[in-house]
């Protein structure tokens, strides 16, 4: 294996993990054809094929999935020597340091506040944020691709370090102008006729929506649509195509403004928890170490206020 590199390595987790070229190329900033041919010239090189071709998507052999799990192995030792890069740094007075953030994409309304007010008080630190569902989050973390992410419900399927830093509501929204906006409390067999809008499959939303489902609801719901953006979802609640179970820290600006409303719903809101986390079979760089410490002190000053039945 006279070939083998780190980049082919990744190269081959990105196509595992996304199943195309064109959405590994994308992740990795490098263009389909330099993918595949740092693919190409690997499978020469063991004689093997590492992926099955057959299909849309690309599945991994058994030889590519011995690659990809040598691609885990090979990122954690890149991970570790850059954080003893920064260790040393900090031990030798440096301020530096690398973090890359994970926030899953609801946490987005408020992690560029957060993230500034940081790096205020940390001007030497790199910062990369990396936004995702709640699954991607999840393997990312898993995976080692995030040092420390904010999420709404800790993995419990690896060891994480975890900690509140401060409550999640979600409420139900509607247009002003749908007839249930001006109830003073809507019952849950009220919303048995109405339609819904709700987050795709793996999104912490959806995980709530689902539960308020299962444990208010009457008759399973009618869902007009399933789209997996909040931006989105709250652009068809505006314009009259069904409800939606939403996190209330994504639509303070839209309740400020009288463009969508806050039912008052039996069962809601549904208040969960903030939270931050990292893996707990990894010492954090003092950089990330850092940052976790200010969410925990300092995030829930950054969380919205408004949009809370």
């Amino acid at each position: 294996m006279n070939n083998l590199t780190f980049k082919q390595l990744e190269a081959i987790h990105e196509v595992a993990r996304n199943g195309t070229v064109v959405k590994a190329a994308a992740a990795l900033h490098v263009t389909p054809a330099a993918l595949t041919s740092r693919i190409k010239l690997l499978e020469e090189d063991v004689g093997l094929p590492l992926f099955d071709r057959t299909g849309n998507r690309l599945r991994a052999t058994d030889a590519g999935r011995e690659a990809v799990a040598a691609a885990a192995a090979a990122a954690r030792i890149e991970r570790v020597i850059a954080d003893l890069g920064d260790t040393l740094d900090a031990m030798k007075g440096l301020h530096g340091g690398r973090v890359r953030f994970g926030a899953i994409s609801t946490a987005k309304y408020f992690a560029a506040e957060l993230i500034a007010a940081f790096l205020r008080q940390h001007e030497g630190i790199d910062l990369k944020l990396v936004v995702g569902n709640r699954a991607e989050t999840v393997e990312s973390l898993r995976n080692y691709d995030i040092d420390v992410a904010v999420m709404g419900r800790p993995p419990s399927d690896f060891a994480v370090e975890s900690e509140p830093f401060g409550p999640h509501p979600h409420v139900m929204i509607a247009a002003p102008e749908h007839p249930l906006a001006r109830a003073r409390r809507v019952s849950k067999s009220a919303l048995a006729t109405q339609k819904f809008i709700v987050r795709e499959e793996g999104s912490g939303t959806r995980n709530i929506f689902e539960y308020f489902v299962n444990a208010e609801m009457i008759q399973p719901p009618k869902i007009t649509v399933e789209m997996s953006s909040n931006e989105t979802i709250k652009q068809a609640v505006m314009a009259g195509l069904g409800l939606s179970l939403i996190s209330a820290h994504t639509i303070a600006s839209e309740v400020a403004a009288r463009r969508l409303v806050v039912l008052k719903v039996e069962g809601l809101p549904i208040v969960r928890q903030w939270f931050v986390v990292n893996r707990a079979d990894r010492e954090l760089p003092p950089a990330c170490r850092a940052l976790r410490t200010f969410i925990v002190k300092k995030g829930k000053t950054f969380l919205p206020q408004r949009g809370i039945a």
